[in-house]
């Protein structure tokens, strides 16, 4: 072989490796949108304006979390990037500041994306295009369909689960119970309908009325009259925040004294039951399942002393007392869990692979013996609650931890 054709030999070979390393970078940037050297892009939507404002602080103070992170060197040496738009829980605004952050910012997953309305509009468009979809603000038990959508997964407890320990809990108080139900009209309200279905089977007709609202309602008071005029016994408000302040001001107005639960997520003493005044909510009972700030018995908790740290140091703007809070809080420890498990590896398939792989997670801001577990069949990450009745100035929490996948 001449030198000439070696040389071509050898060059040739080069170009090929040089291709093939080439093709092999461009893979692995495909395999990891949104990360490079020194980066992670997390996207988020949420409702800065709108109706469902208030609920905006959850992706700040998850922000304000991101920032907490990078001071103490981000995640495998990349800081993350946390982009999260208003789309002012308009399913329409959500389709399009979805799709913005999936083909323009090129974001490596999306988490915590506020409501269901919203997160039902874009979905399918997620899953289509296999975007890990996690630890969503959302109460729906659709969430937890693993086999339809297997790259999405809630965090809060079923709603449908919600219902059903209120329902087990009136029964047992006040067997033959005549109920009310209130519900948004969505996904959301129709798991409370379910829930009270599930433990009432065939006496559901007999022994509810149910009155439905629309989320772009004004009030609910003509709903809460319609209630009242059954004469039940227990009143159920699946509702969302501001619904709630205003059926639990209406129903004092009536003078009823129905035994009310009101779901946990819209029964903040904070934003909810304090601006509605306290004395109009005697008796109100929620479910629980992260510890409160406002609550004597956590004083001298480590993990709450933690939290109240964070808040004065990255969220002063923030009411540490906020449920809404303490919830953000959480959810992006458990955030942060994931991704240290990740070793590294953040293409799609592996961030999902351990959003799949979360065991018996603890986080010091969940009440004590409530745990986080998830695996390729389970999208229910919290299926443990607590009931408690607001009483005085504050709530006081009742029995045990109720496991809501046992019911």
């Amino acid at each position: 072989m001449t030198s000439f054709n070696r040389r071509s030999l050898l060059a040739g070979m080069a170009a090929a490796s040089a291709m093939a390393l080439a093709g092999t970078r461009t893979s692995r940037a495909q395999d990891t949108p949104g990360v490079t050297a020194t980066e992670i892009k997390i996207g988020s939507t949420t409702s800065l304006s709108g109706p469902a404002s208030g609920m905006g602080t959850i992706a700040k103070c998850s922000d304000a979390y991101f920032r907490m992170m990078n001071d103490q060197g981000g995640i495998a040496g990349r800081k993350i990037n946390f982009i999260y738009y208003d789309d002012a829980f308009n399913p329409a605004k959500t389709v399009e500041q979805t799709r913005r952050l999936i083909e323009s910012d090129n974001v490596a997953f999306l988490f915590s994306m506020l409501g269901t309305a919203p997160n039902s509009a874009v979905v399918k468009y997620i899953n289509l295009n296999k975007v890990p979809h996690l630890l969503l603000t959302v109460n729906g038990d659709k969430w937890g369909d693993y086999q339809t959508y297997p790259w999405t997964m809630g965090f809060p407890p079923s709603s449908r689960s919600e219902a059903q320990i209120f329902a087990k809990y009136a029964l047992s108080q006040k067997p033959g119970a005549k109920f009310a139900l209130l519900y948004q009209n969505d996904d959301l309200g129709k798991d409370f309908v379910n829930g009270l279905r599930d433990v009432l089977g065939d006496r559901y007709e007999t022994l509810v009325k149910a009155v439905s609202y629309e989320f772009t309602d004004p009030t609910i008071d003509s709903q809460i009259v319609t209630l009242r005029a059954s004469n039940a016994d227990v009143l159920i408000s699946g509702v969302t925040a501001k619904f709630a302040a205003q059926a639990i001001r209406k129903v004092y107005e009536l003078d009823w004294k129905p035994m009310h639960f009101v779901t946990s997520g819209a029964a903040s003493a904070s934003s909810t039951i304090i601006p509605v005044g306290p004395e109009r909510a005697q008796g109100l009972i929620t479910s629980v399942y992260l510890k409160d700030p406002s609550d004597p018995a956590w004083t001298d908790d480590a993990g709450m002393k933690n939290y109240l740290k964070f808040m004065a140091k990255y969220f002063s703007d923030g009411n540490p007392k906020e449920f809404l809070n303490v919830y953000a809080y959480t959810v992006t420890s458990v955030l942060r869990r994931l991704l240290e498990q990740c070793n590294g590896n953040f293409a799609r398939e592996s961030i999902m692979r351990e959003a799949n792989n979360l065991r018996n997670v603890e986080v010091p801001t969940l009440l004590p013996g409530v745990r986080v577990n998830t695996s390729p069949t389970n999208h229910r990450p919290l299926q443990q609650m607590q009931l408690q009745r607001w009483e005085g100035q504050g709530y006081i929490r009742f029995g045990n931890i109720i496991e809501g996948a046992s019911l």
